[in-house]
């Protein structure tokens, strides 16, 4: 495994992780406040509140979707990286051969 396998993985668990967190994160917020705003607010109030903490959440939801898209992206684009690496590799490799062989032959 490469150097920049290594971090293309841990940038995604990073990210994974920082998702889940943040998931966790939202999930709480919304029982603390729906539990304050139920104590706290009238109905017209809460309906208002609810209504901006949706708006939060349907912002949130597509920042998170667009992070995904961006992962997995950069997957796709490391797998492509990797594949002409190998195929450059086998190139060389080919190459040097060839060129040994010769050698080899003219001795």
């Amino acid at each position: 495994m490469t150097h920049s396998d290594k971090r293309d993985e841990e940038n995604a668990k990073r990210l994974e992780a920082a998702v889940a967190e943040l998931q966790a994160a939202l999930a709480q917020l919304e029982r603390t406040v729906a539990a304050k705003l139920e104590d706290e607010l009238s109905s017209g109030e809460l309906e208002e509140e609810l209504a901006v903490m949706q708006d939060d959440r349907s912002r949130l939801a597509l920042d998170l979707d667009a992070a995904l898209a961006r992962q997995n992206a950069l997957e796709k684009s490391r797998d492509e990286v990797l594949r002409r690496l190998d195929a450059a590799s086998e190139g060389v490799a080919a190459a040097l051969g060839a060129a040994g062989l010769a050698s080899t032959q003219e001795d």
